[in-house]
């Protein structure tokens, strides 16, 4: 046999041309046309090997420094291993982006939430909007907040649910940023078509008020910002 040194200890493909099953050993054609002596011993499968059937094995060496085939295994289970492996890889790879896809989203809702508090705060310095007005949404945020966090809790315990409507009316009267940010970082309720694009109509009409409010104090003062 000619095999050469450097195919040692690297993964080969073949097939079982002979069997002598009494004796417990045989030989493997490789696909050089290379036949390499192998003992049972040396067959992963919990059955006895067969003639013509497709292997993958290592190329070593006994103990007198012969050359034989060892850890060979069917290669119809090496290719579902490997086919199972890669579909691991694939689904870990999945949920990396999709967890890095959701922590960016975290941070601009977050970002969203602070920037809409601080137009509030801003209006409040200029005199466009009362001091009741930013206690109200950040209370209303606080307690929409609480509000999904105790549904959250009921939904994992069997406890008794809060309403969605409950939920939706809260965010209408300007807890929206808290329903935000509990949807985000709690989860909750945020995988349900329905409820997501009913949220957003919360939105509208809250922002709505909150225009038609600006505008019963002075709404001249928009005249002034750069996007008017």
């Amino acid at each position: 046999m000619n095999m050469k040194t450097k195919n040692l200890s690297t993964k080969q493909q073949g097939h079982i041309k002979k069997w002598q099953d009494d004796k417990g050993f045989g030989f493997i054609e490789t696909a050089a046309g290379e036949s390499v002596f192998f003992h049972v011993s040396a067959f992963k499968a919990q059955r006895r090997p067969e003639i013509g059937e497709q292997v993958v094995f290592i190329v070593g060496q006994d103990n007198q420094g012969r050359l034989q085939a060892k850890d060979v295994q069917e290669l119809r289970f090496v290719q579902q291993k490997m086919a199972q492996k890669n579909r691991q890889i694939r689904q870990r790879n999945h949920k990396r982006s999709a967890q890095a896809e959701f922590e960016a989203g975290q941070k601009k809702r977050l970002f969203l939430g602070i920037g809409f508090y601080g137009v509030l705060i801003l209006l409040v310095v200029m005199n466009k909007l009362s001091w009741p007005v930013l206690a109200w949404y950040a209370i209303l945020g606080v307690i929409t907040y609480g509000m999904y966090a105790k549904d959250k809790a009921a939904a994992q315990s069997g406890a008794w649910r809060t309403p969605e409507s409950t939920l939706h009316l809260l965010s209408a009267l300007g807890g929206w940023v808290g329903a935000m940010v509990a949807q985000t970082y709690l989860r909750h309720k945020s995988q349900k078509p329905e409820f997501r694009i009913t949220y957003y109509l919360t939105v509208i009409i809250n922002l709505a008020g909150l225009l038609f409010i600006l505008a019963g104090k002075d709404f001249a003062f928009l005249e002034n910002l750069p996007f008017v």
